[in-house]
């Protein structure tokens, strides 16, 4: 999947990935061609989306979401963007097409919808710039209908990706014309609201002849009967559709979000976030042996994503897919039981030289550098092993290793989603609280713990750290106090809270606050 809505990419960058495709035997193109930062096909029946939604002021997604994500007309001298026109997009259709790939479009709903809000404020639940159309609004339903009637007329695909992912929902539930189908429809929640319009649509494009594709999120609710569901939550989205009968394509984030560093970050363009080297999505296996047979034949294919946002050139992206999109051909035609890392590794070594000399821009696996330092050693420490109580519980979508977690003596590495890394979301200013029982009076000399930053996806340092001691678990004394202005920062970092001195306790508290985003922190080290 090559998101050009982030930052546009024109039928020529199109034309030479998909002869590196060719060559890998990679046989679909998903193009994401709308979302928030710009709509970047041509639709005839409505020249606003390309004459005004594909055009803004600043040059990079980046500078663009921080400048208040703003659209401009494409004859202004500040703009900035582009689009496919119709024929540009038959050209990429056929050149795909006589190299034996099919080009699947995507057309995003009812979410990441900002430029068609602000271009049509009517399809918004009261205001423009809004994430989610209105899916009460009757216009709404003819507007995609008419949309996709072009996209068909250029696309013949059997499927057609429809979105589907992220949706707030939060203003539907104010909405009086969403509130009025709902009721009408006697529909519980948002949840089957949302189903209300991809069951709509995919009645639509299956009389005529198609079949739709959505993010795993399109099961929220009752699922569209013929819909593929595509598994980006990790990978238990593809399961459940399998599990119910659904054809489900695994594209997890963990494994095949290209966006994510190949390497160590500090030596890399700046990237969204993660850590996902060339040896991580190779060691993804899209069909688990625990399955079933008649489950596991629901499961079609996988996929590669490349989102564009912290990607602003067509170098960047080349340089993010290779060779990364080789070990995304080979885990999806190479059997479990006949991969070898070091076989596979010599090719794509070779296969990375090929393409250079063909005037690709590639990340050179010869000089990686790998993961932090840390994970690769174990934390031996005094606290190792010993129990942690959570004075306030951490974050349940990164439990990490639970309760063993911050004295289980491994520490994270690049990525916070590495499940090493331990999450503590919004509870006020006060995000970890955790008191460790050394089990006996300990003497003491230094208490200390890592903690991440990269801003992009919410992950801030701490604003102060308290450390403190005592006796008996209830009285405790301060022996730290750490203060640390918040800042925003590009790309990753790394920060040491600790203290040293001289002090004798049985029962250590942690405790760290922040006022922006959430903390991650991988082990509490006491020696």
């Amino acid at each position: 999947m090559l998101d050009i809505s982030r930052h546009f990419r024109d039928k020529e960058f199109i034309k030479k990935q998909i002869d590196a495709l060719a060559k890998l035997k990679i046989n679909r193109l998903h193009l994401h061609l709308t979302d928030a930062a710009g709509w970047r096909i041509e639709i005839k029946k409505y020249p606003q989306l390309t004459e005004y939604a594909a055009w803004r002021p600043q040059e990079t997604w980046k500078e663009w979401s921080e400048g208040g994500s703003n659209y401009i007309n494409g004859n202004d001298p500040l703009a900035h963007g582009g689009f496919l026109t119709q024929e540009d997009a038959r050209e990429i259709v056929d050149y795909a097409a006589d190299r034996f790939i099919t080009v699947i479009p995507e057309i995003e709903m009812p979410s990441h919808s900002e430029e068609v809000t602000a271009t049509f404020p009517n399809l918004s639940c009261g205001r423009p710039g809004l994430p989610d159309v209105c899916v009460g609004n009757p216009e709404t339903y003819l507007f995609y209908q008419n949309v996709l009637d072009e996209i068909l007329d250029i696309f013949p695909s059997e499927y057609i990706h429809i979105g589907g992912d992220e949706a707030s929902k939060q203003a539907w539930k104010e909405c009086e014309k969403c509130l009025a189908l709902m009721e009408k429809e006697n529909l519980d929640n948002v949840d089957e609201l949302q189903s209300y319009l991809i069951h709509r649509m995919e009645e639509y494009l299956n009389s005529k002849g198609r079949n739709i594709i959505g993010w795993d999120e399109i099961m929220e609710g009752t699922l569209a009967p013929n819909a593929t569901v595509m598994s980006w939550r990790g990978t238990e989205g593809g399961i459940k559709a399998a599990e119910a009968g659904h054809d489900a394509i695994m594209s997890p984030g963990g494994f095949y979000y290209l966006d994510s560093y190949q390497d160590a970050p500090p030596t890399q363009p700046e990237a969204i976030s993660g850590y996902t080297p060339l040896s991580k999505v190779y060691s993804y296996n899209p069909v688990p042996d625990s399955l079933p047979p008649h489950i596991a034949e629901h499961i079609v294919g996988i996929q590669g994503n490349l989102w564009c946002e912290y990607i602003p050139t067509a170098q960047h992206a080349e340089y993010m897919l290779y060779p990364r999109i080789i070990a995304v051909a080979e885990t999806g035609w190479t059997p479990q039981e006949m991969r070898n890392w070091d076989n596979f590794y010599s090719r794509a070594v070779k296969f990375n030289d090929m393409l250079q000399r063909n005037g690709y821009h590639v990340f050179d696996i010869r000089g990686e550098v790998g993961n932090r330092r840390e994970a690769t050693l174990d934390a031996d420490h005094l606290a190792k092993g010993k129990r942690v109580v959570y004075n306030i519980p951490w974050w349940d979508r990164y439990n990490a290793n639970f309760e063993k977690t911050l004295t289980d003596g491994k520490r994270g590495g690049w990525s916070y989603g590495d499940g090493l890394w331990q999450g503590f979301l919004y509870r006020g200013d006060q995000r970890l609280d955790v008191t460790i029982d050394l089990e006996k009076e300990t003497e003491i000399h230094y208490i200390g713990a890592d903690f991440m930053q990269i801003i992009g996806p919410g992950v801030w340092l701490p604003a102060q750290v308290t450390i403190s001691i005592s006796d008996d678990g209830e009285n405790f004394t301060e022996i730290a106090t750490i203060d640390h202005q918040q800042k925003a920062t590009s790309g990753l970092s790394f920060k040491t809270f600790s203290w040293q001195g001289d002090a004798k306790a049985r029962y250590v508290r942690y405790v760290a606050k922040s006022f922006e985003g959430c903390l991650f922190t991988d082990e509490i080290i006491v020696n």
